[in-house]
């Protein structure tokens, strides 16, 4: 009984993620039954996929990769020793500094495409930011390339 009421703290945890932390998605008044459970389902889609994103950027962040499993669910929570030295170093092996989630979802927002149209010509030209070595590596940790057009 215990472990599940501390289970809670997931639930909490995920709940302040919807409304306030990274997605910031705001109370809508739906009066529709229908356009209610949509709205709920977008928000658990979009928490569902927060939940990867923090998983996947765990060498990128100071979140602990390997938390420490507990035996008893009643003794405090502990960082684990590699966590711990994220937090103290503040720096990875490469000089990269760890980050907050959101702070790392910021830096990946400085990866734009830009349309540019030079004075006295018609002509657009598209150009794209370089990414920097950690926009890289969140992108490689995905799976998944930059995407260099929108389609």
């Amino acid at each position: 009984m215990v472990a599940a009421y501390k289970n809670l703290k997931y639930v909490e945890r995920d709940f302040r993620h919807i409304k306030s932390d990274d997605l910031d998605l705001r109370p809508v008044s739906h009066r529709l039954e229908e356009r209610v459970r949509a709205h709920v389902l977008i928000c658990m889609l979009a928490c569902y996929l927060t939940w990867h994103l923090r998983r996947a950027w765990a060498p990128l962040t100071f979140t602990g990769q390997n938390p420490p499993q507990q035996d008893n669910p009643v003794t405090p929570a502990r960082r684990s020793a590699a966590a711990l030295a994220k937090a103290s170093y503040q720096y990875d092996q490469a000089g990269q500094p760890y980050r907050s989630f959101r702070g790392l979802l910021e830096h990946l927002a400085t990866l734009t495409r830009n349309q540019v149209r030079y004075t006295g010509t018609q002509v657009t030209i598209t150009m794209l930011t370089e990414p920097t070595s950690v926009q890289r590596q969140a992108f490689h940790l995905l799976g998944t390339a930059i995407p260099l057009t929108l389609t």
